[in-house]
């Protein structure tokens, strides 16, 4: 089969190619809880091209060739033993761990039982395919911490997951304050963002300080910082900003010296040196159908939709990744695998 390969660390786009005869997986193959897939379509995330481009340390994260992106959409070729819930023919989104050898990017791929939802009839592929990981990560660093009613503020709220973190903030009934450049204020509004602040145009922390009023009753329960660099001192002025008991969420983006430093800082250093007094998580995705059920039955319900930036064929893998790494993107990436061949 077809399938796209890095043989080597360094940057994604040098170091890929177009592999013809990768075998194929087939339903005699299966082991015990395996689900063998035809790919649709894969939602491509910064993390594929991230962990090549780490160096030497990309040798003790997996073998080569290694065959990029974990998220996918596609159809149930056959299944194994123990598996039940599903059958050939059903469409499936699924998620391929890291760290193994397997990816999003080739014709057909096997996925444990637990790695895959069935998606409900007339379920969108490509949009299905773009929603695990950031739709995750959204979820993640937004559910625990915020109830009905709380203000929420979203660093970065037009990639991929500031679009999906704005509509579950909004699900979860919270009032979402997002930061965007002037041409994606009204994008961001349109997708329920309550304010939006133009970083072109506006200090993001002064105009969250002056949004929580003098008597800091509008104060914000929860930070999403999907940036990382931009401001670099958003950590360490977000005191000032949530309220009592408030949660700075730290999700990724790009990092700069300046804002790993106010990050060590507001970690290390106690209150009264400077230190932050709010607590700091680290958004994560934690792939697992009970998360993934969620994101996919708000989709089914037409409350909850994957924001497409742009999609490329089968043969267009390197140009897609290409598009990814500007960091200018208005939602997902996607490389559609099947009628994407030429």
């Amino acid at each position: 089969m077809k399938a796209w390969q890095f043989t080597a660390h360094g940057p994604i786009t040098k170091t890929l190619r177009l592999a013809t005869d990768v075998p194929r997986p087939d339903a005699a193959s299966l082991q015990p809880g395996q689900v063998l897939v035809k790919v649709a379509s894969a939602g491509l995330n910064p993390v594929d091209y991230k962990m090549p481009e780490l160096g030497l340390a990309a040798r003790a994260m997996f073998s080569f060739p290694k065959i990029p992106c974990g998220d996918l959409s596609g159809t149930v070729v056959a299944i194994g033993e123990g598996v039940e819930g599903l059958k050939a023919g059903d469409h499936v989104v699924g998620w391929l761990k890291p760290f193994s050898s397997a990816g999003a990017l080739s014709e057909y791929a096997v996925l444990d039982k637990e790695s895959c939802v069935r998606l409900g009839d007339g379920a969108d592929l490509d949009e299905a395919a773009g929603a695990l990981t950031t739709g995750l990560t959204a979820l993640q660093s937004i559910q625990p911490y915020v109830k009905a009613g709380d203000r929420v503020f979203i660093n970065g709220g037009s990639g991929g997951t500031g679009t999906h973190g704005i509509q579950i903030a909004k699900l979860l009934g919270c009032h979402v304050t997002v930061s965007c450049s002037t041409a994606k204020v009204d994008f961001c509004r349109g997708l329920g963002a309550d304010e939006v602040i133009d970083y072109k145009k506006e200090d993001v922390v002064a105009s969250l300080i002056k949004q929580g009023g003098s008597a800091g009753t509008e104060k914000w329960a929860l930070i999403v910082d999907n940036i990382g660099n931009s401001p670099t001192d958003l950590y360490k002025r977000s005191h000032e900003v949530p309220r009592e008991g408030g949660v700075y969420a730290y999700v990724g983006g790009r990092m700069s010296a300046g804002s790993v430093w106010n990050i060590l800082r507001g970690r290390l250093l106690p209150g009264f040196l400077g230190g932050q007094r709010r607590r700091f998580v680290l958004g994560m995705a934690q792939q697992s159908t009970e998360y993934v059920r969620p994101i996919v039955d708000w989709m089914a319900e037409g409350k909850l939709r994957t924001v497409v930036d742009s999609k490329y064929g089968f043969a267009q893998v390197k140009e897609a990744y290409e598009r990814l790494k500007t960091d200018r993107c208005q939602g997902k990436v996607i490389v559609k695998v099947v009628g994407g061949e030429k």
